[in-house]
């Protein structure tokens, strides 16, 4: 990790760019596979499968039965029921009905949440599969009411889906689970396949690939969740903070992949220092030792005066994940302006919230977190709203609307109103 001395404010926005592929090589080859999808089909999604997962599929669908004979340990199945009722019960609480409200005599306005009707999930699994994802999105989803649920992971190299993603896509009640991966995945989610059927709404993050291609589905009426990119945390520890854990922290995330981002920023250099002591100890007893060292590469530490100038930074950054660990988190949470998800506190992990303490671990990146929010049951739904004018309302708003469709020169606006006024006076 590189580390930085009371940084002027001036360098903090290059201090915090995140690392990236050169944008128009990216561009260029996820359009490429968006477009072959589209005209190829299948045909495509097995051309890519063979050529980027190293397996020949002779079915892109997982079948009934791979999914009901998915075996996991019973431990393993515990956990997973667990985190499932945690994150449940949550999102749960998320569902709120919205009251009728009378802004006028005679004139009341109402918003109704109706679920998207089809919508796709994207789960990471080659390198890590990440079969948690899908409680975040499947949970979500299915309390939301959606009524069509299409799940894309990649297979390893002997053509299989990992048992536990498995276990979980049956655990949530996901029937339509597909063999495919990378923005290929995405391609086939935004057009349709013979296959795979195209949605309204896809979800899930991924590399960079993903992410670009999340993006052109947009260019063809799809919607997002959000731009979800390579994790990323930022960690606000002062002198009290345990260093082994934020070392320990800082590696949970640096784990997922080479483009990931991690940042410690402190007012104690002697916290720093037992911080990176730390983390060069535990490193070596990762499986995943080299793709976390190069995420290291593409991070750093910080030493600012005070936890103020600290908190500064962090907005600035807008990282997906804040770790506050401090003598008074409280303090420091209520500054809190730009974040997809805080943790509080010597024991509040990062790694609780990715599986089971009941938040959404799908969250925005790349500083996204200054205009997104993370997913959440009313990330499935769409917000109606319905109005209800009776002739008495008409009476009392009709003149109102008149004079402002006649500002706005927009005569049949204003015509709309007085042929209904007209009609009210002659009755």
């Amino acid at each position: 990790m590189k580390f930085y001395q009371n940084p002027e404010k001036s360098t903090w926005a290059a201090l915090t760019k995140r690392p990236s592929i050169e944008q128009t090589i990216l561009e260029d080859g996820v359009r490429t596979i968006m477009q072959d999808v589209e005209r190829n089909g299948n045909t495509a999604l097995y051309r890519y499968t063979q050529l980027l997962d190293g397996c020949k599929l002779d079915d892109i669908q997982v079948s009934a039965e791979e999914i009901e004979n998915a075996q996991i340990s019973a431990e393993l199945a515990e956990a997973i029921d667990r985190a499932f009722e945690n994150i449940e019960k949550f999102h749960k609480s998320q569902l709120q009905e919205e009251p009728k409200v009378e802004t006028t005599p005679g004139v009341t306005c109402w918003r109704q949440s109706i679920a998207i009707e089809k919508v796709g999930l994207y789960i990471p699994g080659g390198s890590a599969p990440l079969f948690s994802t899908i409680l975040m999105l499947g949970i979500p989803a299915k309390i939301a009411g959606c009524k069509e649920i299409v799940l894309c992971t990649p297979p390893n190299s002997e053509g299989a889906i990992n048992p536990a993603i498995l276990y979980t896509a049956k655990r949530v009640g996901i029937e339509k689970v597909f063999k495919v991966g990378g923005a290929q995945a995405i391609a086939a989610m935004t057009v349709g396949t013979e296959s795979i059927p195209s949605v309204s709404k896809i979800f899930g993050p991924g590399n960079q690939y993903v992410t670009k291609a999340k993006e052109l589905a947009m260019e063809k009426g799809v919607g997002i969740d959000m731009p979800a990119g390579p994790s990323e945390l930022l960690v606000i520890a002062d002198a009290s903070a345990n260093p082994e854990f934020v070392a320990a922290d800082l590696l949970s995330q640096a784990e997922h992949g080479a483009d990931s981002q991690v940042i410690l920023v402190s007012d104690s250099n002697e916290l720093i220092d037992q911080t990176n002591d730390a983390i060069r100890r535990q490193l070596q007893a990762l499986p995943r030792k080299e793709t976390a060292q190069k995420a290291l590469e593409n991070s750093l530490s910080v030493s600012l005066n005070d936890l103020s100038s600290c908190m500064d930074f962090s907005n600035a950054y807008a990282p997906e994940h804040l770790i506050i660990n401090t003598n008074d988190t409280e303090a420091l949470a209520s500054k809190v302006i730009n974040a997809g998800s805080v943790f509080l506190g010597n024991y509040s992990c990062e790694s609780a919230g990715d599986y089971a303490s009941g938040t959404n671990h799908t969250l925005p990146t790349n500083g996204y977190a200054r205009n997104y929010s993370g997913v959440s049951v009313d990330s499935f739904v769409r917000k109606i709203t319905y109005q209800e004018i009776t002739a008495e309302g008409m009476l009392s708003l009709g003149p109102a609307i008149e004079l402002m469709a006649e500002a706005e020169e927009l005569q049949a606006h204003k015509n709309a109103v007085t042929v209904r006024l007209k009609a009210l006076k002659n009755d």
